[in-house]
């Protein structure tokens, strides 16, 4: 595998962006890394602070990209996201969890999953 999965990953990171861009988000980090893990993207969509999660499969060998986002991921988003507006002073800002899911058999097919999970409470 090596370093596959990590240009994979790059490839739908930089669909994701486009396609959210398209679609009106405004994009404020890229990667934003913190003890607790990585927000792949954090961008504002209208009023809303959002953390994107973008999970990019080549085929259907690991099932569908959205599976990956499980209890352990979510509780890592959460608590990187927790950072990120302790850091930027925005504890008090409206923010949401948005997924990407990126399947690149053939022509390259994203979903977006809006809201689609909460800050998860004492994580």
């Amino acid at each position: 595998m090596g370093g596959d999965h990590l240009v994979l990953g790059a490839r739908g990171e930089d669909l994701a962006e486009k396609y959210l861009k398209k679609a009106g988000y405004r994009i404020l980090a890229r990667n934003y890394r913190c003890r607790f893990g990585e927000i792949d993207l954090i961008a504002e969509e209208g009023d809303s602070l959002v953390f994107v999660e973008v999970k990019t499969r080549s085929g259907g060998g690991f099932g569908h990209p959205l599976e990956a986002v499980d209890r352990h991921k979510r509780g890592q988003l959460t608590r990187a996201a927790r950072r990120y507006l302790e850091e930027t002073s925005a504890t008090e800002r409206f923010c949401r969890f948005d997924v990407v899911a990126v399947c690149l058999s053939g022509e390259p097919q994203l979903e977006l999953v809006r809201n689609a999970f909460e800050l998860e409470e004492g994580r």
